[in-house]
């Protein structure tokens, strides 16, 4: 317990240095989510607790360094800090708070975006042989190691000196990548790219699903697909996502049809449509649950700034 004690405190210790870095790279930007040089790397600044919209979000690694933040998927509420990250590997319909930021100490994350064939090739070279085990959450928390730490912080210096992000930040990015597979998380992190492993299977129905939100769902053709059982596909693209194929869909569909109308300036009638539903009493029934509001006074209140985020 010691050692594990000591070694969050170092991992605190890096976040004070790589806070100080991220904070001269977004003090002129402003609140919200930054790009970077290096391409997969973002970082995020939020001076107020604030909610983000509803969104799909991509594999991806988030660290606070910080302030402290909240994300919701389906009814599972993930709560992360300094030193903690949190890793989303799967396509999921999730929702986010940052629950602690003040203008002089804004909450501040750094964001990588995880490429599963990087982690196939280095899951090659380091673990062929592990067997089939019974699929995880596609979302998790944990504590930060010091050696993960180290290396977003060796990323983020990149940024000072551009010349050298084209060769060495791959190789930083590759260790983050191993340092996920090494550490507490990693039958997690290596089923994100295993060949065959449920969730990967899992994760390719997700593709299809969010390829065309119009078509009706048929579970059985579904499970042929990834060669499973009824049951069995049920149950594992439930521990995975956190919700059933039917309750995926209808999420992505409403985030989707809200977009919609919020950038298409289409009505309640056209987004039902586009994104497949066929009663539009039923989608409205199903977007005010979703988004505290029915569709029309939902986007009015996102058009004049006004933001309630329902769980």
């Amino acid at each position: 317990m010691a050692i594990d004690t000591l070694s969050h405190q170092s991992a605190i210790n890096k976040c004070e240095e790589l806070a100080a870095l991220v904070a001269r790279h977004t003090d002129s930007q402003g609140n919200g989510v930054h790009a970077t040089a290096i391409a997969p790397l973002e970082f995020t600044r939020e001076c107020n607790p604030a909610t983000t919209m509803p969104g799909v979000s991509e594999p991806l690694l988030a660290i606070v360094i910080q302030g402290q933040k909240e994300l919701w998927l389906n009814k599972e509420t993930f709560q992360y800090g300094v030193a903690q990250y949190l890793v989303l590997s799967v396509d999921l319909p999730v929702s986010a708070c940052v629950t602690e930021a003040t203008p002089t100490q804004p909450y501040l994350g750094f964001k990588l975006k995880l490429d599963p064939a990087q982690f196939c090739e280095i899951i090659a070279h380091t673990q062929p042989c592990m067997s089939q085990k019974e699929p995880v959450k596609g979302c998790f928390v944990s504590n930060a190691e010091p050696s993960l730490m180290d290396c977003a912080l060796r990323l983020t210096k990149l940024l000072d000196t551009p010349q050298d992000i084209s060769f060495l930040a791959p190789m930083i990015i590759r260790e983050m990548y191993y340092r996920l597979l090494m550490g507490e998380q990693s039958e997690a992190v290596r089923q994100i790219a295993t060949a065959g492993s449920n969730m990967q299977r899992i994760a390719e129905v997700i593709k299809d699903i969010k390829a065309d939100l119009t078509q009706p769902l048929r579970i059985e053709n579904l499970a042929d697909q990834v060669n499973m059982s009824t049951s069995s596909f049920h149950r594992h693209f439930k521990t995975v996502t956190s919700m059933s194929p039917l309750q995926y869909q209808k999420q992505l569909r409403l985030l989707a049809a809200r977009q919609i109308m919020l950038a298409e300036n289409a009505d309640a009638v056209q987004a039902a449509y586009q994104v497949g539903y066929e009663s539009t009493s039923q989608f409205s029934r199903e977007y005010a649950r979703m988004f505290g509001a029915p569709p029309i006074r939902d986007v009015e209140r996102l058009r004049t700034g006004e933001t309630v985020l329902s769980r």
